[in-house]
């Protein structure tokens, strides 16, 4: 039992810790409208990790065998995504500081923000490959109980919710210090710019 929820926790951190476009948008996000928002856009993020933590435990070695075929063009959809949420961003900024208010732009609502931040999450095929050789790797040959891969995944899901909401709440640290239409603008912008060469990266890569 033990074993299974450390093995949870280090997968979760293992996969939520690296900084990427998603984790880079959801900063974003949050500076950009509410700690809520943000902490909605969290959850949406460390649900697709536990539903992947799910489907390794259950599928292991045959849902790898399912997504890698197809991980190039998972791939470029997940670019793609974040090229588009990138660019939006950008253009809701300068239509914000042209209408000269220093009021927050709210482009999503946390019910939005948990569903945009689930799909493109879980278009990320690396997600699935990462958890898949985990449990395979560590576990192969190994019987596993049905309580323990839930520690497992439950584990998976809570690192991953805790990381994330230390994101979000970055986030909304920066939106308080960035309060003016100048600064918010500048953080938009270079929000976008990142997002988009980390989607380029992902092409690339």
């Amino acid at each position: 039992m033990t074993g299974a929820l450390v093995a949870g926790l280090l997968a979760g951190y293992g996969i939520a810790i690296p900084v990427g476009a998603v984790a880079t948008y959801l900063v974003a996000l949050t500076a950009r409208t509410s700690l809520r928002t943000g902490l909605a856009a969290a959850l949406g993020v460390a649900s697709a990790d536990g539903l992947y933590a799910l489907v390794a435990v259950l599928g292991g070695a045959a849902i790898a065998g399912v997504v890698t075929p197809v991980a190039g063009p998972l791939r470029l959809v997940s670019a793609g995504v974040l090229v588009v949420l990138a660019v939006r961003g950008a253009w809701q900024a300068l239509r914000s500081h042209r209408a000269a208010t220093a009021r927050p732009v709210t482009p999503l609502a946390p019910g939005r923000a948990y569903v945009s931040l689930l799909g493109i999450t879980l278009v990320n095929p690396t997600t699935v490959v990462y958890f898949t050789a985990l449990v395979v790797g560590d576990r192969a040959g190994t019987a596993v109980s049905v309580l323990e891969q839930g520690v497992f995944v439950v584990a998976a899901f809570a690192a991953s919710a805790s990381w994330q909401a230390l994101l979000a709440g970055g986030g909304a640290l920066l939106g308080r210090l960035l309060t003016g239409p100048r600064g918010r603008l500048t953080t938009a912008l270079v929000s976008s710019a990142v997002i988009t060469a980390l989607a380029v990266r992902l092409v690339l890569g």
